[in-house]
């Protein structure tokens, strides 16, 4: 066991898959050379591999995953990387057109075994281009994975599944995770499956449904009112395709569900989420289903205030807990 951040966990994964797989490249802008990204989590990959594996890119999403739906074609196990969540909508018809349809349209002749990851989230005062959730925007395009990680060891074990997937994977990172977070990991070889929510707490009361910097506030607050109330927290992970079986095992064992999102409410993958709840275990709550997000505002701000006006934070999710519970 070593310790590592949320960023070590990724650059961890992302070099001994490349040692592991020669077939395995990394390219997006600033990737290469020696800055390693903007938040640096390529960063050292390109001095022990070259630059025919690690590489910049010009500024051209749409060109990015166009050669990683490619190099999938060709054998290579591609991963792009799109440097904000916000940049990747130029990638959009490469994605939703070309790579979650390959596998479909070629009757499993071609398959594009690539991960698309890219850094998502606020609370960085990144404004209008550097903050957004665009998850929402891919969430039920069948032949795509996304995944998340929310804790530091699924960091390291999701993005090395999803290397090794034959499937296109889009892989979101939560850039406010990235140095807030450390814990100690397994030195050794290990994965984390791309299809499986996570319980990280039992509980009996509440179940709480959360991914991103809102599982850690969750975690947070079940800590805080453990004297008060048995609060089940659930890490979705997997945000396409939802994990049904484990959603509904732990909605119906406590009644109560709480599901947070960073995202605007409105379309968001928390919807899809409330959704299936609602068809599948309605008899079986005792409360509405509650969901907890940001305000259907066309973006997050810039300015300190706004975003904080914004953002979910650590009080509202403790606050919503217990309004629950208390139903």
């Amino acid at each position: 066991m070593s310790e590592k951040s949320y960023l070590e966990a990724l650059n961890l994964a992302i070099t001994e898959e490349m040692r592991h797989d020669e077939g395995v490249m990394i390219f997006g802008e600033d990737v290469g050379g020696v800055k390693g990204g903007v938040f640096g989590v390529t960063k050292g990959l390109a001095e022990e591999f070259g630059d025919k594996r690690v590489f910049n890119s010009p500024l051209g999403e749409s060109e990015i995953a166009g050669l990683a739906v490619g190099l999938g074609v060709m054998g290579h196990h591609a991963i792009a990387e799109f440097q904000f969540a916000d940049y990747i909508l130029p990638a959009v018809n490469q994605i939703m057109s070309e790579a979650t349809k390959m596998r479909y349209k070629s009757a499993g002749d071609w398959i594009s075994p690539i991960v698309m990851r890219t850094p998502y989230g606020g609370g960085v005062r990144g404004g209008f281009y550097h903050s957004q959730s665009t998850e929402k925007i891919f969430a039920g395009q069948p032949g795509l994975r996304i995944v998340t990680p929310s804790t530091v060891y699924d960091a390291k074990g999701l993005l090395k599944s999803a290397i090794r997937s034959e499937d296109p994977v889009l892989f979101y990172e939560h850039k406010k995770l990235y140095r807030s977070i450390k814990d100690d990991i397994p030195d050794d070889d290990y994965t984390v499956p791309l299809d499986k929510a996570n319980i990280l707490k039992q509980g009996d009361d509440v179940t709480v449904i959360a991914y991103g910097v809102m599982l850690q506030f969750a975690l947070k607050a079940a800590e805080e009112l453990k004297d008060e109330f048995s609060v089940e927290v659930v890490d979705l992970r997997s945000l396409y395709p939802i994990d049904k079986e484990t959603v509904l095992e732990a909605v119906r064992k406590t009644g109560k569900v709480l599901l947070i999102t960073e995202d605007t409410k409105e379309g968001s993958v928390m919807n899809n989420v409330s959704a299936i709840i609602a068809e599948e275990v309605l008899f079986d709550l005792d409360a509405p289903i509650k969901i907890l997000a940001g305000p259907d505002s066309p973006s997050m701000p810039y300015a300190k205030d706004l975003e904080d006006a914004f953002l979910v934070n650590q009080a509202d999710v403790t606050k919503s807990i217990r309004e629950l519970a208390e139903f």
